[in-house]
């Protein structure tokens, strides 16, 4: 007989993110029903749902109610880097773990959180090193104002001014924002190579839309690329259309047109994971989740996830939008998450990097 056991759900069901995290949820719901069918496993899961509808000041909260008000230990949830950090403190308190199924910009090692997508040097650093000799090393960045732009600007920044290139613009908007007259008229005058967006939502679907007439502007051989690292087939459709020829990074991409891309995937693996880590090993959701991925792994399970710094190892896809679907561009075998890129060593192409000025 199946043991059924309460699991947390946090993902916003509208807002400036909702087809990322609408995307995230369907991910989960198709995972738990999945689970819940499946006669070989000895676990059920019960959906434990709050909405924080995309507010960053509610996740905390929402969080903590779980926890508190429930016997959920494991939720599945967060979208942006900003809500997974405030959502942390409340899983420490009340002994809670989330599954966090989105791409994020590393510099993070939580033993409270499974980090289950793709870290820079599982989807930034690939993307740039097949990019730069490609399209150009004139580069301009404009993401979202807060963690994930800030650092995948900076590390970026890094890696092309190591390769001989060059960053024209750093440009950033608050979460939603849509007033982009400024960032237009900078990449119009400053006729960057490549684009890397790290807007979230409303914000990047309104700049890729003013990209187009400003496309049409340059002429198709002089038209600026656009690289992404968190743009997946759920916001094709919130795109409008406006999003054709960008390049993303990440793991996985619909093998054919689909709705919801890896953000969907990665959930609903998560799920399947959690499910496996429980599977014969009664009361272990109660365990931490390194007590929980050790004892999967002396019973002859391979966890999806390290268990040095609980991220999973991912392949690494560059694929190209083209109408409704990505065209897969290169694929590189999976790659361990290496969150505070303790294996990247940049090689500078002078002698000498850093100048002394007297």
């Amino acid at each position: 007989m199946k043991r059924t056991i309460e699991i947390g759900l946090l993902q916003s069901k509208g807002g400036n993110y909702a087809a990322i995290s609408c995307a995230s949820r369907a991910g989960v719901l198709q995972g738990v029903e999945e689970i819940n069918a499946d006669a070989s496993l000895d676990v059920r899961f019960h959906i434990v749902e709050r909405d924080p509808e995309g507010k960053i000041d509610r996740y905390a909260p929402l969080c903590r109610d779980i926890l508190q008000n429930s016997q959920a230990r494991h939720i599945f949830g967060c979208v942006t880097s900003a809500s997974r950090k405030e959502v942390i403190p409340e899983l420490e308190r009340f002994d809670g773990v989330l599954w966090y199924p989105l791409p994020y910009e590393g510099f993070e090692a939580s033993e409270r959180v499974a980090y289950m997508h793709s870290c820079p040097n599982q989807h930034l650093l690939p993307l740039l090193d097949w990019a730069l000799p490609v399209v150009g090393k004139r580069a301009y960045f404009v993401g979202s104002n807060y963690i994930w732009g800030w650092e995948m600007a900076r590390i970026a920044r890094e890696q092309i001014t190591y390769a001989g290139g060059a960053v024209l613009g750093d440009r950033y908007l608050a979460i939603g924002d849509t007033e982009l007259d400024h960032i237009i008229n900078d990449i119009r005058v400053l006729k960057p190579d490549f684009i890397l967006n790290s807007l979230v939502g409303d914000s990047s679907y309104a700049f890729l839309e003013r990209l187009v007439s400003l496309k049409a502007e340059f002429g198709s051989v002089n038209s600026p690329a656009v690289l992404s690292c968190n743009f997946t087939e759920c916001e094709i459709a919130p795109a409008n259309g406006a999003a054709t020829g960008l390049i993303s990074a990440g793991p996985w991409f619909e093998p054919e047109n689909g709705q919801g891309g890896s953000l969907l995937e990665m959930s609903r693996q998560a799920v399947h994971e959690l499910a496996n880590l429980l599977h014969n090993r009664p009361q272990a959701e109660k365990l931490s989740l390194s007590e929980l991925v050790r004892a999967a792994s002396q019973d002859g399970y391979q966890p999806k996830l390290d268990p040095t710094n609980l991220h999973a190892a991912q392949p690494v896809i560059i694929a190209r939008l083209e109408g409704d679907h990505f065209t897969e561009i290169q694929r590189f075998s999976a790659q361990r998450a290496d969150p505070y890129l303790t294996r990247y060593i940049p090689r500078p192409q002078s002698s000498s990097f850093l100048k002394v000025i007297a």
